[in-house]
Formats: C-alpha cells, sequence, structure tokens
C-alpha cells in the first residue's frame, strides 16, 4: 500500500513488524524504561543444541511457573502457561511449531488482565480501562473464541490513580513502537494490585462489535460509526503527511 500510494488504516511496517515480534517489542519496552515481566528469548537451533541448559537457566531466573509463547502469533496460538520442568518442555516444543523464535515470561502471580484502546497517530489518546476475567487458567485460544464464558469488565474495577497510569504507559508505547491509527494495550496486574506490567501492544486489534477495542471506545463515549470514521480520517492523515516527504533527489 506505501508502494502503491494507497492511504490505510493502521501502524506502518516498522510499528506492524515490531508490535508483532513479542521479543522485539520487549527490547523497545526495556529501552524506554516501562515496567515488563521478567523474560527470556531464544531460537530453535539453540533449544535443539541443549534444551536442558535452557531449561535450567529457565527455571533459575524465571521460576517455574512461566508462559512459553512464539515470538510471532497472535490469538493465543500456541501459548502455554508451566508449573513444572515436564510442562516447560512440553510447551517450548509447542512454541516452536509455530516459530524459530520463543519467549518464556515469568508469570505475574495472581494477574489480572487490563485492557486500554488507542486511538490516534501523533497525538493519540487512549480510552477507559477495562478488564477481562477469563473462563480458563489465563486468557488462551479457547477462552477467546470457543467459549462465551469469560468477563469483560468496562470501566475495569480499578483505582482512578491506577487507571490513569494505564492511559497513560498506553499511549506512551503507542509512541514508543511509532504506531499510527489504533493499537489496544495490554497490561498485567498482580494479584495484591501493586505490580502493574505492560504485556504487550495489538497493532491491528479485533474490531467486531462484540471485541475489546469498540467496546473500550463505545464506553468512552466514541460509538462504532464514529469510530470507524475517524480511522479512515487518521489513515488519510498520516497518507498526507508521508506524502511530504521527498522520495528523489533534487537535480543541482
Amino acid at each position: 500500500l506505501r508502494l502503491l500510494d494507497v492511504p490505510f488504516v493502521g501502524a506502518g511496517v516498522l510499528g506492524s513488524a515490531v508490535g508483532m515480534d513479542k521479543a522485539l517489542m520487549k527490547d523497545v519496552f526495556s529501552a524506554h524504561g516501562f515496567p515488563i515481566p521478567p523474560h527470556q528469548t531464544f531460537v530453535r537451533s539453540a533449544w535443539e543444541r541443549d534444551p536442558e541448559a535452557i531449561k535450567t537457566r529457565v527455571e533459575a531466573s524465571l521460576g517455574s511457573v512461566c508462559f512459553v509463547k512464539p515470538a510471532n502469533l497472535g490469538s493465543s496460538v500456541g501459548i502455554s502457561k508451566t508449573h513444572n520442568r515436564e510442562e516447560l518442555h512440553r510447551g517450548v516444543e509447542l512454541a516452536f511449531e509455530y516459530d524459530r523464535k520463543v519467549v518464556i515470561e515469568q508469570a505475574v502471580r495472581g494477574a489480572r488482565e487490563l485492557e486500554c484502546a488507542v486511538l490516534g497517530n501523533d497525538d493519540p489518546r487512549a480510552s477507559v480501562v477495562g478488564e477481562i476475567i477469563p473462563c480458563n487458567e489465563f486468557y488462551d485460544y479457547e477462552a477467546k473464541y470457543l467459549k462465551n464464558d469469560s468477563t469483560l469488565l468496562i470501566p475495569a474495577p480499578i483505582s482512578e490513580e491506577l487507571s490513569e497510569k494505564v492511559r497513560r504507559l498506553s499511549v506512551e508505547a503507542f509512541k514508543s513502537l511509532d504506531l499510527a491509527g489504533l493499537a489496544r494495550v495490554d497490561f498485567l496486574l498482580d494479584g495484591e494490585g501493586r505490580e502493574l506490567y505492560l504485556n504487550e501492544v495489538n497493532t491491528m486489534p479485533g474490531f467486531t462489535r462484540i471485541s475489546m477495542y469498540p467496546k473500550l471506545w463505545e464506553a468512552t463515549d466514541v460509538p462504532y460509526p464514529e469510530l470507524v470514521n475517524r480511522l479512515i480520517e487518521l489513515a488519510v492523515e498520516r497518507h498526507a503527511e508521508k506524502n511530504r516527504n521527498r522520495y528523489t533527489r533534487a537535480q543541482v
């Protein structure tokens, strides 16, 4: 679309690519000083060369309760929550079916899942904060798409101070990846409500009428039709900004 000079909704090549790669995304978040769960990343060849060494390293630095994720995938496909060395092995093997790179994160004890929607280009704004209470142990593929028992709380039952922190970090995370148009920013709050962690940014979130992104904006007084119109306007705005650049060298 960039090469065809066509406006489009959402992030460009850079933001989309980094937003898809959980390992690189965490590197950017870490460089900006955002609070993220402790994690490790490694590739398939390293695992095949010495899986026992990797399991020992993970257990020593992250503990036994972890999330194992393919670095480049969505909808919780290939993700496992592990509680011991055997489950860790199976989880890594599953993740490597989907990607050559795997991210292992330390599980946040008693985690609550908070989400915030962001809308805009260079001056984005954040929605109210929502909370997901999954019907399974975590918000996996089954809980997202095959069951209808998870609960969405909008707004999330959290303090105004914490809500403002989530909204501020959402905008900062959006800017750190040079995103545009829309994104949903996901957080983890520990069970005691003391520690907030930035989990990931979804650069093209679900957009059905029952998806979290439009629901969050509806609760922020931006109804679905207006949201669609605004996204189109942002796409045209970003396209016009791009066309201010020069792509040929002026003749002397």
